[in-house]
């Protein structure tokens, strides 16, 4: 598929005046349409440069991700090493072991009481949803009481 809009054509010549009203609403809803299918293709276009895009960057994003993890795995060698020089490798070892699961089990819980405070349903649409129900029916009958 080409990455081009297809030019609009020209309205036929002659002045408005001189067609009839037929031919005016003839040429409104093929102009329309014409319209309708060029901001569809334009549209079209322009969301698969910007998925393109897009998935450019979430592709170097989860490059970046790998490398960190690597980097993070250096980082708890690099420690255990470091403990080593003062401890046996086993103990420095499992000293790093035991900081790590205590950092993810006091990350998984924080998450876990964030997760319980979520709300299943969008309590603040469902309120406006219920006003505006509620001033409708007000409003019908405000008007059945009047007639």
């Amino acid at each position: 598929m080409s990455n081009s809009v297809p030019d609009r054509v020209a309205p036929p010549p002659g002045p408005p005046s001189e067609a009839s009203v037929g031919e005016l609403m003839t040429r409104l809803s093929e102009q329309t349409s014409r319209l309708v299918r060029d901001e569809l293709a334009l549209a079209q276009i322009e969301l698969k440069d910007t998925a393109k895009q897009a998935g450019k960057g979430a592709g170097l994003l989860s490059g970046a991700g790998v490398l960190a993890l690597y980097g993070l795995g250096a980082a708890v060698a690099t420690a255990i090493i470091a403990l080593a020089l003062v401890l046996p490798l086993w103990a420095s070892a499992l000293i790093v072991t035991a900081v790590l699961f205590l950092a993810a089990g006091v990350a998984g819980l924080v998450g876990k009481k964030e997760v319980e405070h979520v709300s299943p349903t969008p309590q603040r649409t469902v309120d406006n949803v219920s006003r505006d129900v509620a001033e409708v029916q007000e409003a019908r009958h405000r008007d059945h009481t009047r007639s």
